[in-house]
């Protein structure tokens, strides 16, 4: 690309595309890395630097970039057939796919409904679990519980389930649906509390508001097993265990979001019966289910709910949702292949194996004396810094400025992070070897010091 052609197009990405997230305040001004070209784990910007794709897309592109397997696969559906009516037909790579998805997935969650994405697979996992309990003749049973700093998408009704205040400051929700638990971060934890205490305080807080709300009217508890977009909060050992415990004992269905861990990211198929002990009423899922590569999503319902309210149960009901591209046959071939590389090169596996070095090298960043915290599990993690001491207020204009600083000086030496405030989280594609382990973090590490030296010097930090 030439450097006029750059111009031209940096234009029209300013004058014409209305990127999601868009700061109303700098539109039209932004000056965007473009991603021209990818290959394995890397990305090259409009310069053709090479870029380590440290948040691997957006939590989701696990068999990494360049696959000339992918690329068939998607291609020879499009000249089989590229789409089908979902409204009376149906494709065998949907029927294929829904199979294998039922068998990866814990017990009995047999029935997999598809959707585009993850924000409209928890969208229509809520709307499914109204319709369940209104033809079981409870239609006051709606209020869905969630929690402060959830992340679960971007449609009216995902977003109302969003527990991140800052995503609904100027958009509207139906606030009425949602009732959201406080924040399940263990270091946030008052000083002196055991973890034992945390987790019991966590678990009597969901219990106090089924009873509060009233059992009659909580439809459902929605929690990601890691709070992933939250900045990687991770509950204490046996809260998804305990949570659900709660939930069953006062007839509340469990929603598991795995969006973000699903397929692979914590070196299993899903993660809420592998990793975290539980068997949920309905799992959603999207992002690594086609690495990224074209839009999907899902949600899957366990036999004992579908079968409760379908055949003679079912008071002759429709579940009247849907979309233009409801099991897709593109994406559909898509998500088998992506499934069968995942396999082939036991790339599972390969996470469990390389999974313990990431974290090292993750937790050796607390060396830092300007970074508070780490967090992480499998191929997912978070380096929060600490710029305030307790003396002085919060101020979220300079945590903004410390995740931007450590993003620029990263990004000059080779690395794309997320920057979260004063966050930034990494979930790489699951491809990563040990050495590109090492690449990232010694990249990161010395972005910090960047940053922290220039905080420094500008008398905005000090150690």
């Amino acid at each position: 690309m030439t450097l006029e052609n750059h111009k031209q197009i940096l234009g029209f990405d300013n004058k014409n595309f209305v990127h999601p997230w868009e700061s109303m305040k700098t539109v039209g001004d932004n000056h965007r890395t473009f991603a021209e070209k990818a290959r394995g784990i890397y990305i090259y910007d409009e310069n053709g630097k090479k870029l380590i794709d440290g948040p691997g897309g957006m939590w989701c592109v696990q068999i990494g970039y360049e696959r000339p397997e992918m690329a068939k696969a998607i291609s020879d559906q499009v000249l089989k057939v590229p789409y089908y009516s979902p409204w009376n037909m149906s494709s065998s790579p949907s029927a294929v796919l829904a199979n294998m998805i039922a068998e990866m997935a814990p017990g009995d969650l047999d029935h997999v409904f598809f959707t585009t994405c993850g924000s409209t697979a928890v969208d229509s996992a809520i709307r499914f679990v109204h319709f369940y309990n209104n033809i079981l003749g409870r239609p006051q049973k709606k209020t869905i519980i969630s929690r402060e700093k959830a992340y679960h998408g971007s449609t009216y009704l995902s977003a109302t389930m969003s527990g991140k205040s800052r995503d609904r400051d100027w958009l509207d929700t139906a606030s009425d649906l949602v009732h959201f638990l406080p924040n399940v971060n263990p270091s946030q934890r008052p000083r002196g509390m055991t973890m034992d205490s945390f987790l019991e305080e966590k678990i009597s807080e969901l219990e106090s508001s089924i009873k509060n709300l009233g059992a009659e009217r909580t439809a459902a508890f929605i929690a990601e097993p890691v709070l992933a977009s939250g900045g990687v909060i991770i509950p204490p050992k046996g809260y998804h265990q305990r949570c659900l415990e709660i939930c069953h004992k006062y007839d509340v269905l469990y929603i598991s979001d795995e969006v973000v861990t699903a397929f692979g990211r914590l070196g299993y198929w899903f993660a809420s019966k592998e990793v975290f002990g539980i068997q949920p009423d309905i799992i959603t899922c999207a992002k690594g289910l086609t690495s990224g590569y074209v839009p999907i999503g899902a949600f899957i319902v366990s036999e004992k709910i579908f079968g409760s309210i379908s055949g003679v149960r079912s008071e002759d009901a429709m579940f009247s949702n849907g979309f233009t591209y409801s099991g897709h046959p593109v994406s559909s071939a898509a998500a088998i292949k992506n499934i069968e590389i995942i396999e082939k090169e036991n790339l599972l596996e390969h996470v469990r194996i390389v999974s313990p070095h990431f974290q090292k090298r993750l937790h050796q960043l607390r060396k830092l004396p300007i970074i508070g915290e780490t967090r992480g599990i499998g191929l997912i993690g978070c380096v929060e810094g600490r710029i305030m001491d307790s003396s002085r207020p919060e101020d979220l204009a300079l945590d903004y400025e410390l995740g931007a600083r450590i993003d620029k000086h990263c990004q000059a030496l080779g690395l794309i992070v997320r920057p979260l405030l004063n966050m930034c989280v990494f979930s790489p594609p699951l491809i990563i070897t040990m050495e590109q382990i090492d690449q990232m973090f010694d990249i990161l590490e010395q972005g910090i010091l960047r940053a922290s030296e220039e905080l420094r010097e500008e008398g905005l930090w000090k150690e």
